[in-house]
């Protein structure tokens, strides 16, 4: 990709200028930075271990988990190395072709990780709802399919806002407040109209998000309808057991990232460090925490994981 309109006394990079405010405290604050990450690759990549070796494993519910955990492990590894070079070592400048890149794939799969989210949720309804066809609505062919067709969508709905960036010019401002290159602060530093890419960035977030939320909404809501059908207390939690996993996923990534999403655009009283420490936890904290919720929650695949630990531990 191209470089940006720069005038020609702009330079060839930006600065990433970390946590604005809390400079002093970026050693400290790579602390929990780094440990969050290391527990992320270390979890999803234990998920993508144990499903690929155990051939029972191999089912549409688990390929949607490695799914979710290769978007949580790419989405953490777009920010966070590139982050800790601010922190340790003050390597702030970043070409304006990477800092490119880095959106494009970030936000790429960003998009790709709420479609997977859309997926489990309509996996659980057929669980739920319809059992005895679950074997032949969900087969793993499917359920590839519905992947790359998530892939497809994140990469046409993002593509437009680096190719929206490219036309704006940046003139003396290059410094973006920020760890990494977040569409919207991007966007802040330009001295040309930016209307268009407000507009389009605001629309594509209401679109992924809001659409992806209406379709899990509507999924939950016909699994709530045929529960509450159920007339065995037993049976509806059973039942609802099996989506507990899920909505907790949901709630932790939908939650900040919407939030972050608008009060970076209309929360004008809120502070630039604790956008951009939410703008971090909401990439940090999801990815950590979904391979322990799934291990958890989930029994098969907290079995296989726990007789592969007993045996690497056997001589």
């Amino acid at each position: 990709m191209s470089a940006f309109n720069l005038t020609p006394s702009a330079p060839s990079t930006f600065i990433l200028n970390g946590i604005p405010g809390l400079e002093a405290a970026h050693i400290w604050i790579s602390v929990p930075f780094s440990i969050f990450y290391i527990i992320s690759l270390l979890g999803n990549f234990t998920v993508l271990f144990v499903v690929s070796k155990e051939q029972t494993l191999h089912k549409p519910m688990f390929l949607l988990l490695c799914m979710l955990a290769l978007t949580d492990i790419g989405g953490s590894t777009c920010v966070v190395p590139k982050a800790l070079c601010i922190f340790w070592f003050g390597f702030k400048n970043i070409t304006v072709d990477g800092c490119l890149t880095q959106m494009f794939f970030f936000n790429t799969i960003a998009a790709m990780h709420s479609a997977v989210l859309v997926t489990m949720a309509f996996d659980r309804y057929v669980a739920i709802c319809d059992p005895l066809r679950y074997a032949t609505i969900l087969t793993n062919a499917r359920i590839t399919k519905l992947g790359l067709l998530g892939l497809i969508r994140a990469v046409l709905l993002v593509l437009p806002q680096p190719l929206l960036l490219r036309r704006l010019p940046f003139c003396i401002n290059h410094v973006i407040p920020h760890t990494y290159c977040e569409h919207i602060a991007v966007v802040k530093m330009s001295c040309g109209d930016t209307r268009v890419n407000r507009t389009y960035g605001l629309v594509t977030t209401l679109v992924i998000i809001g659409l992806d939320l209406t379709l899990i909404g509507l999924s939950y809501g016909l699994i709530i309808r045929d529960v509450l059908r159920i007339s065995s207390n037993k049976a509806h939690g059973k039942a609802l057991n099996t989506c507990t996993a899920h909505i907790c996923v949901i709630l932790m990534s939908y939650t900040p990232s919407l939030f972050s999403a608008l009060t970076h655009r209309f929360g004008q009283s809120i502070t630039a460090h604790v956008h951009i420490l939410l703008a971090n936890v909401h990439v940090l904290v999801p990815s950590m925490l979904n391979p322990i919720i799934y291990g958890v929650k989930t029994k098969e695949l907290r079995e296989k994981l726990i007789s592969s630990l007993i045996k690497g531990a056997l001589p």
